[in-house]
C-alpha cells in the first residue's frame, strides 16, 4: 500500500488523510474541489488534535485523472454524493486498487451475499446500479469508523475524540489485503481491528445512528435531550427492535438490547449527531444510508417496519420542506 488517494477529504476524510500523510509510509493525494482542494493545496493537510497541530505537504486535484492508478481508494464524502463520485474515479482504479468506503450507514453493497436478494441491488442507497457498475465487488472492503471530528474551515480538521477504525471482507472472513490496509491505518496511530464479520459491525453501528441521527435532525436536540424524553426514547426502541429483527434475518444478529445501547448513548452526553450538523450547515442529509435502506432491506423480507416508517416519513419530509433531501420525482 504505497499510493493512498482520500476522496472526500472533509471532517473524517481529512482525519485520516492527515494521519498517513504525517506517518509516512505511503504517498497520500487527495481528490477535491473548491475551497477544500484551494485549502490543500496552499497549506497541506491540517489537524488539530489535544496534542497539537498535525500538518504534512499535500498533493491534491479536482481531476483523478492527475492522480493516477492507486493502491488503495479511501471514499469519506458523504452518501448522497457518492454515485458522482464512483463515475469520477476511474483513473485511480487499477485491477489491484482496494476501494475502502469509510462512511455511515448501509453501503451499496451490503446486500450482495444475501441469498434472500440474489441479483438484486438496494435501489435506496444504489439507485440503477451506477456505483456497482463504477466500482466492482470484488476490489471492496467494509469499514467502520468510530471517530469524531468536525471542520472549522475547509482544509483545516478539529478532531474531538475516537480513532476507531473497523476493516474487513464483505464476504466475511479476514485476508491478506484487509490485513495490508490494517496495519497502514495501525501505523499512522489509528486503533484498527480487523474484523471477521464486517457486516455485523456496519449494521449494530447503523442500529444505534438509524435513530438518533433523523430525531435530532428533526428536532434540533442534542442526544442527551432525546434520551430523557421517554416517549421519544421508546420509540427510538421500537424501531431499534424492528431493525434487530431486520439484522437477524440477513446474518448480523445484535444480542444487546435497544436500552443496552441507549446507556452507551447516553455516556456521550450533550452531542450533536452528523445529521444534526448537516442540517445546521445546510448540507444534504444521509437519510437513503441510514434508514430508507434499513426499510427497503425489511420490506423485501417481509419483515413489519412500521416504527421505521415512521421515523422516515417524519425526516424525509422535513429534509424536502428544508430542501435538504430531494423532492418525490413526479
Amino acid at each position: 500500500m504505497k499510493t493512498v488517494t482520500i476522496i472526500g477529504a472533509g471532517a473524517i476524510g481529512g482525519f485520516i488523510g492527515a494521519k498517513l500523510a504525517a506517518a509516512g509510509r505511503a504517498d497520500v493525494t487527495a481528490l477535491a474541489r473548491g475551497a477544500t482542494l484551494a485549502a490543500l493545496q496552499d497549506h497541506g493537510w491540517r489537524l488539530r488534535t489535544a496534542e497539537g497541530l498535525v500538518q504534512a505537504s499535500a498533493r491534491a486535484s479536482a481531476d483523478a485523472a492527475d492522480l493516477g492508478p492507486q493502491d488503495l481508494v479511501i471514499i469519506a464524502v458523504k452518501a448522497p454524493a457518492l454515485t458522482h463520485v464512483a463515475r469520477a474515479i476511474a483513473p485511480l482504479l487499477a485491477p489491484h486498487t482496494v476501494v475502502l468506503p469509510a462512511m455511515n450507514g448501509v453501503p451499496w453493497w451490503f446486500c450482495a451475499d444475501v441469498p434472500q436478494f440474489a441479483g438484486r441491488r438496494l435501489e435506496s442507497v444504489d439507485p440503477g446500479g451506477a456505483i456497482a457498475a463504477a466500482i466492482p465487488f470484488d476490489q471492496v472492503l467494509g469499514c467502520v469508523v468510530h471517530a469524531s471530528a468536525s471542520t472549522p474551515e475547509p482544509g483545516l480538521v478539529q478532531h474531538r475524540m475516537g480513532r476507531g477504525v473497523i476493516v474487513g471482507e464483505p464476504k466475511a472472513g479476514r485476508s491478506e489485503r484487509a490485513e495490508e490496509v490494517a496495519d497502514l491505518l495501525a501505523h499512522a496511530g489509528l486503533e484498527v481491528t480487523h474484523s471477521a464479520d464486517v457486516r455485523y459491525d456496519i449494521w449494530f453501528k447503523l442500529w444505534g445512528n438509524m435513530t438518533m441521527n433523523p430525531v435530532s435532525a428533526i428536532t434540533g436536540a442534542t442526544g442527551d435531550r432525546i434520551l430523557d424524553d421517554p416517549l421519544v426514547r421508546e420509540f427510538c426502541s421500537a424501531a431499534m427492535r424492528e431493525a434487530a429483527t431486520i439484522g437477524e434475518r440477513i446474518g448480523c444478529r445484535i444480542e444487546q438490547s435497544a436500552e443496552d445501547r441507549h446507556a452507551m448513548t447516553a455516556a456521550l452526553g450533550a452531542f450533536k449527531t452528523s445529521m444534526l450538523q448537516d442540517v445546521e450547515a445546510g448540507r444534504a442529509i444521509e437519510l437513503d444510508a441510514l434508514v430508507t435502506s434499513v426499510r427497503e432491506i425489511g420490506q423485501g423480507l417481509g419483515l413489519p417496519t412500521q416504527n421505521i416508517d415512521i421515523l422516515l416519513g417524519l425526516t424525509r419530509l422535513f429534509g424536502r420542506v428544508h430542501g435538504l433531501y430531494p423532492e418525490e420525482a413526479k
